[in-house]
């Protein structure tokens, strides 16, 4: 038996449609989310290529620190577990593999934004700040 080894590739084009300026990009912070709290195709596209199996998290996904565990997940005014308080936004997309139980990105926590444009939505009229480890971006 013979092997030959086939080489693949695939580009992605990461774009930031959500950033209204380069302020505070020079500034991201790494942190872990917890994937658990992620909802296909509202925080990231799912992998559906067999040559890729990665899926993608989203970049400009509004983040909240989870205070029990200190990972991150998906901003929610609603929650009660700390993600009620927006922490920033995912600065670049990350790839992640199926079943990945927590995965590093770039938070993007201080800055310029497009409400209209942040995946999922986001109303800024909802947003709590908070001194102690909030966001400081500023809508437009």
């Amino acid at each position: 038996m013979t092997t030959q080894p086939i080489t693949t590739s695939v580009t992605y084009t990461a774009g930031r449609p959500w950033l209204a300026s380069t302020h505070g990009t020079d500034q991201t912070e790494t942190v872990t989310i917890d994937a658990s709290k992620l909802v296909a195709t509202t925080h990231y596209v799912a992998s559906t290529d067999s040559t890729q199996p990665y899926s993608r998290l989203l970049s400009g996904l509004p983040l909240g620190k989870i205070t029990a565990s200190g990972l991150y997940g998906p901003y929610d005014p609603a929650a009660t577990d700390g993600r009620q308080v927006l922490a920033g936004l995912v600065f670049d997309e990350a790839l992640f593999a199926p079943g990945q139980p927590k995965i590093p990105c770039a938070l993007l926590w201080h800055g310029v934004a497009r409400a209209a444009k942040i995946p999922g939505g986001i109303d800024p009229t909802k947003i709590t700040y908070s001194p102690a480890g909030g966001a400081l971006i500023r809508f437009v």
